[in-house]
C-alpha cells in the first residue's frame, strides 16, 4: 500500500532542517555554515570529494558529533519533534569464515536472547518480515561474511527499517555494489520512501543514477558549494571544478 507524500509543509518528523551548522575539531573548521532543508518524502544526495565532511555532517545530524547552529525536524516556529532515524553506516567488513548468519545478526540487534541459542519461531518470522521490506527473505540463513555487496546493503537496510523510521540516513550505500546492483538498490530505496512516506539523506560517489532518483543534490567541500536539482548541480561549474568532469561523467 502506498501512502501519499507530504506536500512540503513539513509539519512532520520526516522533515529535516539544518541552519548555519558548523563543526570544529579544535581550531580546525570541518564544516562551516551548512544550510539544508530535506522535505518529507524527498531523497537528497550529499556529494563531495574525500575529506569534504560528508560523514561528519551525517554524524552531526545523528547527534554523534558536537556542532554549532540548528538541526531541527520541523518548520520554523513549530515544535521540533524527535524523529525515528534509521542509519546505515558505510559497509562494515565481515570475515567470510565467521559462522554468524543474517538471522543471528538480527537476533543480536533485536533480541535479548543470546544468538547462540537460536531463533524462536516468532523471532524468525519477525526477521523474515523485516527482510521482506527489502525483498531479501532468502538471505535469512546466509552467513553475513559471504554476502555480496548488494546483499549486505539490503540486510543493513532491513535492520535500519525496524522500527520504521521517519528519516533514513545512508552513508555510501552504493559502495561495493556492482553496476547492476546499484540500480536495483536505488529502485528499492525509491520504493521504500514512497511506501513508508519517509525521507532519505544519502552520501554517494556515484553520480550516474542521481538524475533518475534524487530530488536534491548537495555538493559540499567543508561548506555547501551548490545545491539544487541533479541537473543543476551536475552541470554546474562548482561540480566541474571539484571533480574535473561534467554532468557526472568524465
Amino acid at each position: 500500500m502506498n501512502f501519499p507524500l507530504h506536500d512540503g509543509s513539513c509539519g512532520h518528523s520526516c522533515c529535516l532542517r539544518v541552519e548555519n551548522v558548523s563543526v570544529r575539531i579544535g581550531t580546525d573548521s570541518i564544516l562551516k555554515d551548512m544550510n539544508l532543508h530535506v522535505h518529507c518524502g524527498q531523497m537528497v544526495a550529499l556529494i563531495g570529494p574525500n575529506g569534504a565532511g560528508k560523514s561528519t555532517f551525517l554524524k552531526a545530524i545523528l547527534g554523534q558529533r558536537e556542532y554549532e547552529g540548528v538541526i531541527a525536524f520541523s518548520e520554523p516556529g513549530q515544535r521540533s519533534r524527535k524523529p525515528r532515524i534509521g542509519y546505515v553506516p558505510q559497509s562494515p567488513a565481515f570475515d567470510p569464515s565467521d559462522p554468524v548468519s543474517v538471522a543471528d545478526l538480527f537476533a543480536c540487534c533485536m533480541s535479548r536472547r543470546p544468538a547462540f541459542l537460536g531463533l524462536g519461531k516468532s523471532m524468525r518470522q519477525t526477521v523474515l518480515d523485516c527482510l521482506e521490506r527489502v525483498h531479501g527473505q532468502e538471505l535469512i540463513d546466509k552467513r553475513v561474511g559471504t554476502l555480496s555487496g548488494g546483499e549486505l546493503q539490503r540486510v543493513l537496510l532491513a535492520l535500519a527499517l525496524e522500527p520504521l523510521p521517519n528519516i533514513l540516513i545512508l552513508d555510501e550505500p552504493l559502495s561495493g555494489v556492482d553496476v547492476e546492483g546499484m540500480a536495483v538498490l536505488m529502485d528499492m530505496l525509491d520504493e521504500i520512501r514512497k511506501t513508508y512516506d519517509l525521507s532519505i539523506l544519502m552520501t554517494t560517489h556515484d553520480f550516474s543514477l542521481l538524475p533518475r532518483y534524487a530530488d536534491q543534490v548537495v555538493l559540499i567541500d567543508r561548506a555547501i558549494l551548490i545545491q539544487g536539482s541533479p541537473e543543476t548541480v551536475l552541470n554546474s561549474g562548482e561540480f566541474s571544478r571539484t571533480f574535473h568532469m561534467k554532468g557526472g561523467s568524465l
